[in-house]
């Protein structure tokens, strides 16, 4: 059994790469001032040097070995294949058209439930919560006023709503890397998922209908260019129907491409460009990603996994206690590193062999890790969407938090679904 001592030091690489990322983000006075690269060079090379005993190529070998393992490898193609679709079905127009269509089907006066609801298809279909947020709100940001609304809940409507659909998208980082590292199926954990923050939706549709801060108005209609949605709805059914991921994207990216010849929005020119720029997109992440691996692999090899489960699950007797532990743990990492997808790559392989000790369904341990990161990632003022949703609505990042619904009742949720232990299939 692994000493205190070389325990925590087999633990190190990880509050170094935490540990360098958060000083430099305090000392810089902004957490996307740093590089989260810099923080993974800086742990697998103090990595490098705690291997004593071994030659140096051999060392190296250790990380390359985290760094290609074939749940790594597999998940770079899905997120290469995911930039690829997002960036042409952007060039396309099927951002614009999907935002137009669903304001236009919502009636007036329960606009606000109806932006939430947007909101959730959108970032479901698209696949990222920034990407909702910059989609959206800049469009209720002129509307508040209008409907005589304040600019900061409306704004909470749509980050609240953009959550949903990142958490349970089957394009989103979070869900890719929350599958690919507990080794479950898509299709599984967002039923799983969708059963854990489907009640804190409800509730927090509920507020917005019954509790509507907006006067009347009328909402100005425009022409919708319906058929460019087409894709993305394409890929949420394929997706519900369990067909494989890197099919169901590929297959949405050729229809998004004939689509936009056929109907002038592309050229040949203009689609290989959309294929460069979706890789490009996605080439920081792929790099983490493979780092990731590599540190992963180092604090394994120096015992810091076997450690780390020994000193958590040494006072756990119950699936409650390991399932705490690892909502725990990835709300922690978030915490630190304000990257949802960051933490889960983080925490990955340390809840995989919680969840195999004690018997955890793959779906429920990947359900947890992308909930609990997405509660603590929407309401810390420094994460992404809130910095660029008060960005663009020219409003403090605290003045949205108050309103924030509903990351805060999944919040709620994980705690629930840990006690009463649901859903149970």
């Amino acid at each position: 059994m692994i000493s205190h001592k070389k325990g925590l030091l087999a633990l190190s690489p990880i509050v170094v790469l935490l540990g360098v990322y958060l000083a430099g983000s305090l000392l810089a006075g902004d957490f996307y001032r740093v590089p989260i690269t810099v923080s993974f060079i800086a742990a697998v090379t103090y990595g490098l040097f705690l291997m004593k005993g071994r030659q140096f190529r051999e060392r190296v070998g250790v990380v390359s070995q985290g760094a290609s393992h074939p749940d790594i490898m597999y998940m770079i193609w899905i997120f290469c294949f995911a930039g690829i679709f997002a960036a042409s079905a952007k060039a396309m127009g099927a951002v614009d058209a999907t935002v137009a269509l669903t304001m236009k089907v919502v009636p007036s006066r329960f606009l606000p439930a109806g932006i939430f609801v947007a909101s959730c298809f959108i970032s479901m279909a698209i696949g990222t919560s920034v990407g909702t947020i910059v989609a959206l709100t800049p469009v209720v940001t002129a509307m508040a006023p209008q409907i005589g609304c304040e600019t900061a809940w409306l704004v909470a409507v749509v980050v609240g709503g953009a959550f949903f659909g990142d958490n349970l998208s089957f394009i989103s980082d979070t869900t890719i890397a929350a599958t690919q590292s507990q080794g479950c199926k898509m299709s599984d954990k967002f039923k799983t998922n969708f059963r854990i923050v489907v009640p804190a939706a409800i509730v927090t549709l509920g507020l917005y209908v019954f509790g509507n801060q907006t006067g009347d108005y009328m909402v100005a209609q425009q022409s919708v260019e319906w058929y460019k949605a087409l894709p993305y709805l394409l890929v949420i059914i394929l997706a519900l129907s369990g067909v494989n991921v890197l099919i169901v994207l590929l297959l949405g990216t050729l229809v998004t491409d004939v689509m936009g010849l056929l109907c002038g929005s592309l050229d040949g020119l203009s689609v290989f460009t959309a294929v460069g720029d979706g890789l490009g997109s996605m080439l920081e992440l792929i790099l983490v990603t493979m780092l990731a691996g590599g540190v992963m692999n180092i604090v394994r090899q120096l015992g810091g996994f076997d450690y780390l489960i020994r000193v958590f699950t040494a006072k756990i007797s119950s699936k409650r206690g390991a399932e705490g532990v690892i909502a725990l743990l990835t709300a922690l990492t978030n915490f630190c590193t304000a990257n949802n997808t960051i933490a889960i790559l983080t925490v990955g392989s340390i809840a995989k062999d919680i969840s195999q000790r004690y018997s955890i369904s793959p779906r429920k341990t990947a359900s947890l890790m992308d909930t609990a990161s997405c509660f603590v990632q929407g309401i810390i003022p420094y994460g992404a969407q809130l910095l660029m949703a008060s960005g663009l609505a020219a409003v403090s990042p605290v003045e949205i938090i108050p309103h924030l619904y509903y990351p805060i009742l999944i919040g709620v949720m994980v705690i629930l679904s840990i006690i009463f232990r649901f859903p149970k299939n």
